[in-house]
């Protein structure tokens, strides 16, 4: 891939391995080579070099950056990468600058269980709850792949079903015939003109959608997603950023009451529980693999508590040669849900349930 608005880093855009860029002033420049930071030598012969390849791909674009406005989001059109700029004052480094680059390719099941992501017996059953309409979280750390693994999910959902995409920026990558992509739109600089993720959710519940896959969820749009899931839009599919179910269960706490806080938190909980029954949660290992380390099971409130269950797991046993030592196992718990994806005539088998030592 490479971008003729940033000439001086057509050859690292170019790279198959690299996942993102990042630029840290002029002369701190490192690249995510499959999971792994390299530094790479610098392009740039100084800040004003920077800032002016920056200020110029922000003028083709159509977007302003400058001292008034130093925080600024970028999509290339042409190839879809995704480009976050903060200038000085704000940056004390000098100009800062993180390109995750849009994988034209995208990667597939038979890819992840290649690089050792999941493991077989856990892809059966994930394709069984997408089959079965089972609302399903992707929650994982910065980097950690979630995207790719929604991606996955959504890939799995039958061809003759209206599917409408509510994104931030527009990741999901999703060829399918009936598929409608909404994305939000920034305020002008006359402040009009903003569209925001809970109006794409209200919208899309208007277009008679078979299911509304969200991608990742940072606000109040939380409550819209979880109303709409709880009238009838069952298989949706979401993402966010936590460390863990238990985590993860928070940060939707979080959202919700934050962006409305007249709403009682045991009122988001009761929705928490309705809409969604099941959590994979990722995480970026210190050997630089990305894994899904914990599949997990909302059960349902007890005590105003919100109760889960681990059905999948990954047991990690040593560290070796900077590698991670481990291996997946289902923990013996069979999900509650079980009898909805049957009721979905889906078969799946109860071996997998079965735990490994």
């Amino acid at each position: 891939m490479s971008n003729p608005l940033l000439p001086s880093l057509e050859s690292v855009l170019r790279d198959p391995d690299v996942m993102e860029i990042l630029i840290d002033g002029y002369n701190r420049i490192y690249v995510d080579k499959r999971g792994v930071y390299v530094d790479i030598p610098t392009p740039y012969q100084n800040n004003d070099h920077l800032l002016a390849e920056i200020m110029a791909m922000a003028s083709t674009l159509g977007r302003q950056v400058n001292e008034d406005h130093p925080i600024a989001d970028f999509r290339l059109m042409e190839d879809g990468s995704r480009i976050h700029v903060v200038l000085p004052p704000v940056s004390l480094n000098g100009p800062v600058m993180n390109i995750r680059k849009y994988l034209r390719k995208p990667l597939t099941l038979d890819e992840l269980l290649g690089y050792g992501c999941l493991s077989e017996d856990m892809a059966q059953f994930l394709r069984a709850c997408v089959l079965g309409r089972i609302n399903i979280g992707v929650c994982g750390g910065s980097g950690a792949g979630k995207t790719s693994v929604q991606n996955i999910l959504c890939q799995m959902i039958p061809d003759d079903e209206r599917i409408i995409t509510v994104e931030h920026s527009a990741e999901i990558r999703l060829e399918k015939k009936r598929r409608v992509a909404l994305e939000t739109r920034s305020a002008n600089l006359d402040g009009r003109g903003e569209i925001t993720m809970r109006d794409l959710i209200s919208s899309a519940t208007k277009m008679r959608p078979d299911r509304i896959v969200v991608g990742e969820l940072q606000g109040g749009e939380v409550i819209d997603m979880l109303l709409a899931i709880n009238t009838g839009y069952d298989g949706s599919i979401f993402n966010m950023h936590a460390n863990g179910p238990r985590d993860a269960l928070s940060r939707l706490e979080v959202m919700a009451t934050t962006g409305n806080p007249t709403l009682p938190l045991l009122a988001v909980r009761e929705q928490i529980t309705t809409a969604i029954q099941l959590l994979t949660c990722q995480e970026l290992m210190r050997d630089g693999t990305r894994r899904i380390v914990r599949v997990t099971e909302i059960l349902g409130l007890q005590d105003d508590q919100i109760q889960t269950q681990d059905i999948f797991e990954f047991r990690q046993t040593g560290y070796r040669d900077g590698k991670i030592i481990g291996h997946y196992s289902a923990t013996g718990l069979v999900p509650r849900f079980l009898t909805k994806i049957r009721n979905a005539n889906v078969e799946i088998p109860m071996h997998i349930f079965e735990p490994h030592p």
